[in-house]
C-alpha cells in the first residue's frame, strides 16, 4: 500500500494545504522516479533494444486502497493510536485477499499494474 497517494481529486488552495501535498509529492518521488525506470527498461525490452539478456523484465504488482488513504488527512500519518492502526492493518489484510482472490495466477507470470497508466 502506497503510504501517499500520488493522485488528490481536490486541489490545495490554503498555504498549509499546498505545503502537506508538496510533503506528499516529495515522500513519493522516490518511488515514481524508480517505477518510471522499470518503465523504461521494460519499454527497451519490448521494443527489442536490448536482446542479449543483459536486462531482465520485471514483473510490478500493487495492492491498494487509494480510495481509503485520500481521505485520509495528513495528520494521519502522526496518528499512533492503536485502533486506527489496527484498522489500517485490516484495510491491508482484506486488499490483499481481494488482490489475491484476482490476480494469483499472475504471480511469476507478469505484471497486474500498468506502470504506464500509474506512473507516466
Amino acid at each position: 500500500m502506497q503510504p501517499s497517494p500520488t493522485r488528490r481529486e481536490k486541489l490545495p488552495h490554503s498555504s498549509i494545504e499546498i505545503l502537506n501535498r508538496v510533503n506528499e509529492i516529495s515522500f513519493n518521488s522516490s518511488l515514481i522516479r524508480k517505477m518510471r525506470a522499470i518503465r523504461f527498461v521494460t519499454q527497451l525490452i519490448d521494443d527489442s533494444y536490448v536482446v542479449n539478456g543483459s536486462l531482465r523484465r520485471i514483473r510490478i504488482h500493487s495492492v491498494a486502497a487509494d480510495d481509503v488513504m485520500t481521505k485520509l488527512s495528513v495528520a494521519s500519518k502522526l496518528d499512533a493510536d492503536w485502533e486506527f492502526l489496527t484498522g489500517l492493518r485490516d484495510i491491508g489484510r482484506e486488499r490483499a485477499e481481494q488482490w489475491l482472490d484476482a490476480h494469483f495466477d499472475s504471480l511469476g507470470v507478469e505484471s497486474t499494474m500498468d506502470l504506464q497508466a500509474v506512473y507516466m
